[in-house]
């Protein structure tokens, strides 16, 4: 590959031009006057479920295909992907505000199983996006990592408001499918490595 070539793809600006396509997209759609804002929650929101999902599955599949050139270029850029998903569900928020009008309406339906869990994914995503960035894993040191395990259960709270706004179980689950083979593979692989670690130190 060209020198000039890998650094264009190397580039930050790159990736988030690559992932700001799809938002592009939808907002020049919804500003051209063809569409309503709630013509575009259920994209908004899909990007967003399938942006955090594919961040979660990296570290696994870097551990799975470890040595592969282009997970571990991937896994770099980890942070990026996670920024993106909150980007997306943000701009799910405004669409679902402009569908609603009204504070009394969206108030009206928050105690809804179905919109709690947005709200609440939504909330846990906002301190992962703010400290997503080198001065907030210095400051933060290892409270970073723990931290960041708070993307687990937002996505769990992704998946149920998905699950419940659309009472369709079967698409949401086909999403979040390969994350979960994967965290199942990851936790088996660990329970095998203790298990061996076990029968190792054992007295004869």
């Amino acid at each position: 590959m060209p020198s000039a070539l890998r650094s264009i793809l190397n580039a930050k600006p790159f990736l988030w031009a690559l992932l700001a396509i799809p938002a592009a997209l939808i907002v020049s759609g919804y500003l051209s006057g063809d569409a309503l804002p709630g013509d575009y929650l259920h994209e908004t929101g899909e990007w967003s479920a399938r942006l955090i999902i594919f961040a979660l599955m990296l570290t696994p599949l870097s551990m799975l295909l470890r040595g592969r050139s282009w997970v571990a270029w991937l896994l770099r850029r980890r942070r990026a992907f996670g920024v993106a998903a909150f980007s997306y569900a943000l701009l799910h928020l405004i669409f679902y505000v402009l569908d609603m009008e009204t504070l009394r309406n969206i108030l009206a339906e928050i105690g809804a199983l179905s919109i709690w869990t947005g709200w609440a994914a939504l909330l846990l995503m906002l301190p992962l996006a703010l400290t997503s960035n080198e001065a907030s894993v210095r400051a933060l040191k290892a409270g970073w990592k723990r931290l960041q395990r708070l993307a687990y259960p937002a996505a769990l709270l992704t998946l149920a408001h998905w699950v419940f706004v659309h009472d369709n179980l079967v698409p949401a689950l086909v999403s979040f499918a390969p994350l979960a083979l994967l965290e199942g593979w990851r936790v088996a692989r660990s329970l095998r490595r203790g298990s061996s670690r076990g029968h190792r130190s054992a007295p004869i």
